[in-house]
């Protein structure tokens, strides 16, 4: 991740200003190209942003039971599963400043590991899609890993795999699986909505990335 000067934006915790994030991983300074472009598109440079804060600096209280520094290793696994390892090691790197277990970073390093794979897989309800179906690895944390982390992460590693990579098997016995390790509804909500805020929050680095690639001049 390049340090760069970048627009800001508070939490609503009143915590100090967290430069944009997307900018930031780009590596987008002020005046530059792709800060004109992305000027062009306030509203939605503005809402990414707050987006992120809403799920990574929330107002205390935390809601859905969902500390923090889980939603860090959660955010690393689900990078590092899209193969971007910039934005991986950005949210592994704030996964350290929240003060986690020793050992929860490597884990989720090891865990990427065990469940790369290239998807999508899975299986349509019966009909003209099922030409579509591709059986796939599923995926559990490894014995190894599970104390270390804890049920409650492991299950959501285990969740977001399956939205990464098996978004059609998606079931109500996924969910009631959360349940089963105390997560609570609000926190599955959550936890969706971080797994999907990532996939947005990747492709739009991605393409930003490929646009710095070109002339300015051809992009202005």
């Amino acid at each position: 991740m390049n340090a760069v000067a970048s627009p800001s934006l508070s939490s609503d915790s009143g915590a100090p200003e967290v430069p944009d994030v997307i900018d930031s991983l780009v590596g987008i300074a002020p005046g530059q190209h792709l800060d004109r472009i992305r000027r062009g598109r306030e509203q939605a440079r503005t809402h990414a942003q707050q987006s992120y804060l809403s799920l990574f600096a929330p107002t205390p209280p935390v809601p859905g039971n969902f500390d923090i520094a889980d939603r860090f290793a959660l955010a690393a696994f689900v990078a590092g599963l899209h193969g971007h390892a910039g934005v991986a090691r950005f949210y592994a790197e704030q996964l350290a400043g929240q003060g986690a277990r020793a050992g929860v970073a490597d884990a989720i390093e090891a865990e990427v590991q065990r469940g790369a794979a290239q998807g999508p897989y899975g299986s349509y309800p019966a009909g003209p899609l099922s030409a579509e179906d591709k059986a796939g690895p599923s995926y559990a944390v490894s014995d190894a890993h599970r104390e270390l982390l804890g049920e409650r992460l492991s299950a959501a590693l285990a969740h977001a795999h399956l939205l990464v990579f098996h978004p059609r098997d998606a079931s109500p016995a996924a969910l009631q699986a959360l349940l089963d390790a105390g997560w609570t509804s609000t926190g599955i909500v959550t936890l969706s909505q971080l797994v999907a805020f990532l996939a947005f929050q990747i492709r739009v680095v991605t393409g930003l990335q490929a646009l710095a690639q070109r002339p300015a001049t051809s992009i202005d």
